[in-house]
């Protein structure tokens, strides 16, 4: 098998990268995912996305036989497609909609077993998408063809084939009753069935590369155009790709977001953070997430690191804590959004901010986890892992668990590469990850717990 080009398409960048059949990524180029002020509203630059990806098609294929073409992206991107290409501009989900079809839209999301997520800001649901374009735009509407997530929009350009794919419905769309495996009743009761084209699976080949595309990049003709996933499912995929089981991946960035493949989350109760996705082969993976990065962020407050363990034993003894939530979000204790602050002696010691900063998100982590059915392992990685205290303060926070690191920082596209070879593999793909050192760290679970009822505190008192 030949190289495999992967489009991951992120909400700020979107990278191309070469990898080879066993995930092992060979080069990369990445750009701005270009937004437009509008009209008629905020919207992503699908034609100038278009050239920047077949120019880099193109000049992998100098350096690389491009054997298959796979995307993968966020949960919260979709278009709305006729005949051959976007009928209407992609939303940008951040941007918000009337205040009217907010509104209408709480009125018909249905219940947390239908959607999988909690009811987000601004578009961040394909369904509420879909429910604007279909009041705004009637006549748009009527006349598409799909409405695709971000990665099988990518497909269907490069194949001129359009497929629906579960670990991309499954991610807080609100069409995809994750929990049941099926389409959510909305989808019959707003008349949108029509838009939602047959499912297939993440790793099948949709078709080949379209004639155009294959003057236009230079590439084989029998280049294989792949159906496309969602972002934490193709991590995901990674280490099931390896073999890996009874596992909860704790993925982390701007959101930590925590997925796992135990069973044993009562779906028909929602708390916050709480989510379910899919894996490649649809089968419910609950979830929960919180904005971690970002309260990393304005709780070490531009200080430098590393964080160091003389400060931890400083922090723990003194018992300073950063209690939530500092950003606009609630996260995982509702009502205690922008009210974060710090207590303790070493509150407003700068030295300590990026320390305290590190042992907030791993608390942070720690709390996703409690709310998951217990995994015999624990695999972090992302942005946190970089900083080598974040994993050794998760592993303390766990004792008992087996906890791994893994520090490859392109794990979306190393899963998405992977699927390439799904049908054809026949043993566990290759990983590297090490366990990190717990010694030398003082006892947390008492400062756990402290922590966790003032936070709790915190949210009664919001």
């Amino acid at each position: 098998m030949g190289a495999i080009a992967v489009f991951d398409i992120g909400k700020t960048n979107v990278k191309l990268f070469a990898a080879s059949p066993d995930g092992v990524l060979l080069e990369h180029g990445s750009a701005p995912n270009q937004v437009r002020e509008g009209p008629p509203y905020r919207h992503h630059d699908l034609a100038g996305l278009e050239d920047w990806l077949l120019d880099g098609l193109a000049d992998l294929g100098t350096r690389h036989e491009i054997e298959a073409v796979v995307a993968c992206a966020h949960g919260s991107g979709g278009v709305l497609v006729g005949a051959d290409g976007a009928a209407m501009p992609m939303i940008d989900y951040e941007q918000a909609p009337p205040p009217e079809i907010d509104a209408d839209y709480a009125g018909i999301v249905g219940s947390y077993r239908e959607r999988g997520s909690a009811v987000m800001l601004g578009t961040a649901h394909l369904a509420r998408q879909m429910l604007w374009l279909e009041r705004h735009w009637p006549a748009e509407f009527a006349e598409a063809r799909a409405f695709l997530a971000t990665p099988q929009y990518w497909a269907f350009r490069l194949s001129g084939i359009a497929a629906g794919e579960v670990t991309s419905l499954a991610a807080q769309s609100h069409l995809w009753a994750s929990a049941e495996a099926r389409p959510a009743r909305l989808v019959d009761r707003r008349g949108w069935a029509r838009l939602m084209p047959p499912m297939r699976s993440a790793f099948e080949t949709l078709g080949p590369l379209k004639p155009e595309f294959v003057r236009r990049t230079g590439l084989k003709p029998q280049t294989r155009i792949l159906c496309g996933i969602h972002d934490s499912s193709a991590n995901f995929y990674r280490y099931q790709a390896a073999g890996l089981a009874d596992l909860t991946v704790v993925s982390t960035g701007t959101w930590i977001v925590c997925l796992t493949d135990r069973a044993g989350i009562d779906f028909d109760v929602e708390k916050p953070g709480r989510a379910c996705n899919a894996d490649v082969l649809g089968r419910p993976m609950p979830g929960m997430l919180t904005m971690g990065g970002r309260e990393f962020s304005l709780v070490a407050r531009g200080e430098a690191g590393p964080a160091d363990e003389e400060t931890v034993h400083r922090l723990v003894a003194g018992r300073t804590f950063a209690l939530p939530s500092f950003g606009p979000d609630d996260g995982l204790f509702p009502g205690t959004a922008r009210e974060g602050r710090f207590v303790g002696p070493l509150a407003d010691d700068p030295q300590a901010r990026f320390t305290l900063g590190v042992l907030y998100a791993a608390l942070l982590a720690a709390e996703c986890l409690a709310d998951l059915p217990p995994a015999a392992t624990v695999a972090l990685d992302g942005g946190f892992v970089k900083e080598p205290m974040f994993g050794r303060l998760v592993a303390a926070l766990l004792p008992g668990t087996r906890v791994l690191v893994n520090h490859d920082p392109y794990g979306t596209a190393t899963g998405a590469a992977l699927l390439a070879g799904h049908e054809t593999r026949r043993g566990p793909a290759p990983f590297d990850a090490e366990e990190p050192a717990r010694a030398g760290l003082p006892d947390l679970s008492s400062y756990r717990s402290q922590w966790r009822d003032l936070s709790r505190r915190m949210e009664t008192v919001s």
